[in-house]
């Protein structure tokens, strides 16, 4: 009866290992579409400038663009 108890032992560590390396080897790629389009908004909210500062900042930004294509 000892020798089965010892037998157990690595048939109890082997179904854990079965166990733990099926639940490391599942896909993970499902959240991925959300993260990007989060990550998406964040670049586009990053890449505004402040509401307050393009209505101010407009006329200098048009004469510097003049300027630029009156050089060239």
């Amino acid at each position: 009866m000892a020798s089965l108890a010892w037998l157990l032992i690595p048939l109890f560590a082997a179904i854990g290992a079965a166990i733990w390396g099926s639940w490391a080897a599942r896909d993970r790629t499902a959240g991925d579409i959300s993260e990007l389009a989060g990550y998406a908004r964040f670049r586009e909210a990053m890449g505004q400038s402040e509401p307050g500062a393009a209505k101010a900042g407009a006329g200098a930004d048009a004469q510097r663009n003049k300027d630029t294509v009156d050089s060239v």
